[in-house]
């Protein structure tokens, strides 16, 4: 006997946790700030840290980052911005609502890293 299909609002769904979208959101912030055509030559900047909130088919998303300076911060900010949400929808199929960033600091050229932060 064959099994009659089921009718989509009686199967279920599937739920993702508000940390796996952060985990997700984490890396696509580091792949973004990695790719970057204005970032200057230093070594990959560290991983967002990243939460998130999941509330039925969408998501908000906070990363906190550490960019780059000299660095045009607006054009940084719209394009990670822009990245995350594009990366984060397709690998989740949520929509994302919101990629509110906050920048922990800036790391001056030649500073090679967390040394050399300015506050």
């Amino acid at each position: 006997m064959t099994p009659q299909p089921v009718a989509a609002r009686e199967r279920g769904a599937t739920v993702i946790p508000d940390r796996v979208v952060a985990g997700i959101a984490a890396r696509a912030g580091r792949e973004a700030l990695a790719a970057q055509p204005h970032r200057p030559a230093r070594p990959a900047p560290p991983t967002p840290d990243a939460s998130a909130h999941v509330h039925g088919r969408s998501t908000r998303i906070r990363l906190a980052v550490e960019l780059p300076y000299p660095i045009d911060l607006a054009t940084a900010a719209r394009e990670l911005q822009r990245q995350v949400t594009q990366r984060v929808g397709h690998l989740t199929g949520l929509e994302v609502t919101e990629v509110a960033l906050a920048i922990r600091h800036l790391l001056p050229e030649g500073s090679g890293g967390r040394d050399g932060r300015v506050y």
